[in-house]
């Protein structure tokens, strides 16, 4: 089935009708002129895709009456759990949207000595759901059914002793080795600095938190690069890039 595909937030049960937000509204109706009788794709993030008729109501009105299962996700070999020490302007949210392309499962925005960016109180709670925004348009974009889970930013030190993975890779030249010496994980932690870099006290932590080196290559990738380099290699090794 062709068609504009959408998220929605409500649950989606085939033959019940469903109010769409006014983003897909506005979308739908006004950008794609869509009218009633038009059919399209829906998701909720439960890892499935529907089909779905429209139903307009008003220019600023309209709903989905649910049809059939088309398509579920299958499940992913590998859970992927990304530590992004968060950068400035759009770079995090270009780490977030790609991250969810690749497989992302999860993502929690840390805080170190070098990062520049500090949030508190309401500005962190907009910009954690700004995040989880940025991942919701690239499912639409990308056609995977589940949505990766946006934590709330913490402390590296927090996050370090609390995350649990069967292997825990820290993009940092320490210890270094290539994937295809290990065995098959089925969950795996990835934490990825700032632009000036973790401090020696914070790989030293890491260290003690069973974090490993990476190996990726001579070059030194920018903190946006190196993440999806990690994801990508990960998946093509371990999860379903094979």
């Amino acid at each position: 089935m062709t068609g504009p595909r959408i998220y929605s937030s409500e649950t989606l049960i085939p033959g019940q009708q469903v109010a769409l937000d006014e983003q897909a509204v506005t979308h739908l109706v006004r950008v794609l002129r869509m009218q009633s009788g038009d059919t399209f794709r829906l998701f909720n993030g439960d890892g499935h895709e529907y089909s779905a008729s429209l139903l307009v109501e008003s220019k600023k009105y309209a709903s989905a009456i649910i049809g059939e299962i088309l398509r579920s996700d299958a499940a992913m070999p590998l859970a992927l759990h990304l530590g992004q020490v968060m950068s400035k302007g759009d770079r995090m949210d270009f780490t977030v949207q790609k991250a969810t392309e690749l497989g992302i499962r999860e993502i929690t925005p840390l805080s170190s000595e070098r990062c520049d960016v500090r949030l508190k109180g309401e500005r962190m709670d907009k910009k954690r759901e700004h995040w989880q925004r940025v991942a919701i348009s690239a499912c639409e974009q990308s056609g995977r059914n589940s949505i990766p889970v946006i934590h709330d930013p913490v402390n590296l030190s927090d996050w370090l002793t609390a995350v649990e993975a069967d292997r825990k890779l820290l993009l940092h030249p320490h210890n270094q080795k290539p994937l295809n010496s290990d065995e098959q994980p089925q969950s795996v932690a990835i934490l990825v600095g700032p632009e000036g870099g973790f401090s020696d006290p914070e790989v030293m932590l890491c260290q003690q938190q069973g974090f490993d080196g990476l190996l990726l290559g001579p070059r030194i990738l920018r903190t946006e690069t190196a993440a999806l380099t990690a994801l990508s290699v990960i998946q093509y090794v371990w999860g379903d890039f094979r």
